[in-house]
């Protein structure tokens, strides 16, 4: 961690060359083949697109974008972290990995809200919800992002050890002071925030759901209109739950473990006497582990799409049903 020696901890990470190359290139292959799968039903089968196809659209890209970057990490990884690129390269690869993850997230939050407007103000929601406002609203997104990612830039570095190069996750020792700021101050922005503003938001959607005359301020009534309702709740719970479980499953472990370690290292480079390096290396390796399960959320995300839109199941298994044209008649 730093050069003094009542501070260095040496780990044995022999675990993160298998665990990261393999479970990367698990989320690589099976994240690929679904958010082409999204991504194409999206823009090639998708005729008119609603605010929340425009959400999920970039939550794709995010995804994909996320996605292109692992197979460098992969042969970093697998290589026992030997950097084979420059400097460049390895801080442009921190800043799409992060960039798209935390783009995700708000994207999620994005879509969260749109369904919660939906189902708790539905007459409200024709005025307040259009095309052109999530068009808006993306951008506001994709800035805010990019803006607040660009440190990353900064921080990433990358440093000759013996005979390797390493190309570090955080920054160098001489900066991580400066680093866990940063992080600390990302992590509420973009993690807890959306997270709190999810969580609100789907309380309130079950409290509504849940309402015994819930439909009928819809203008759903009838037989017909039930059956709509009905299939609205449906899609609507579907969402809670995969949406809460990308939270719950796969970035809030992930941001957990990632901020103990942090404030661990940290408290260890200032007063050694207060974190072992027993206790350092436990949250390492916690915060490693849980690497993955972000990593993961690549390929949640598509499954959402696919199970809480009965626009996209339609759109994916309709087939060309144009009728066969008639043939012409003689008018008599």
């Amino acid at each position: 961690m730093t050069n003094n020696s009542s501070t260095f901890c040496k780990f044995n990470e022999d675990f993160k060359y298998i665990l990261l190359p393999v479970s990367y290139a698990l989320v690589f292959v099976v994240g690929l083949a679904l958010n082409a799968m999204a991504l194409y039903v999206i823009v090639f089968r998708t005729k008119r697109w609603k605010p929340s196809t425009i959400y999920m659209f970039n939550l794709t890209m995010c995804d994909t974008l996320y996605i292109f970057t692992l197979p460098f990490l992969i042969y970093y990884y697998a290589d026992e972290n030997d950097w084979p690129f420059s400097e460049p390269v390895c801080k442009l690869i921190r800043f799409l990995f992060y960039s798209n993850l935390y783009g995700s997230i708000l994207f999620l939050c994005c879509i969260s809200l749109h369904r919660f407007v939906g189902i708790c103000y539905p007459v409200r929601s024709l005025n307040w919800i259009s095309a052109r406002q999530a068009r808006l609203v993306s951008v506001a997104v994709w800035a805010c992002v990019l803006f607040c990612q660009a440190p990353v830039l900064y921080f990433v570095r990358t440093r000759d050890v013996d005979t390797e190069r390493i190309c570090y996750d955080t920054t160098s020792p001489e900066l991580f002071e400066d680093f866990l700021v940063y992080s600390s101050i990302v992590s509420v922005l973009m993690f807890a925030l959306p997270f709190m503003v999810v969580m609100v938001c789907y309380g309130l959607m079950v409290r509504k759901l849940l309402e015994p005359g819930w439909g009928s301020d819809r203008g759903m009534e009838g037989e017909r209109g039930g059956l709509t309702a009905r299939r609205s709740k449906q899609k609507s719970v579907k969402m809670i739950v995969i949406v809460l479980a990308a939270f719950m499953l796969c970035f809030l472990p992930f941001h957990l473990t990632r901020s103990l370690y942090y404030s661990f290292r940290y408290t260890r480079q200032v007063d050694p006497s207060q974190i072992s390096c027993r206790l350092l290396e436990a949250s390492s390796v916690a915060y490693k582990v849980t690497r993955p399960l972000a990593s993961a959320n690549s390929c949640v995300d598509p499954i959402l799409y696919f199970l809480a839109g009965q626009d996209a199941r339609s759109n994916l298994t309709k087939r060309s049903k144009l009728p066969s044209p008639k043939p012409n008649t003689v008018s008599r």
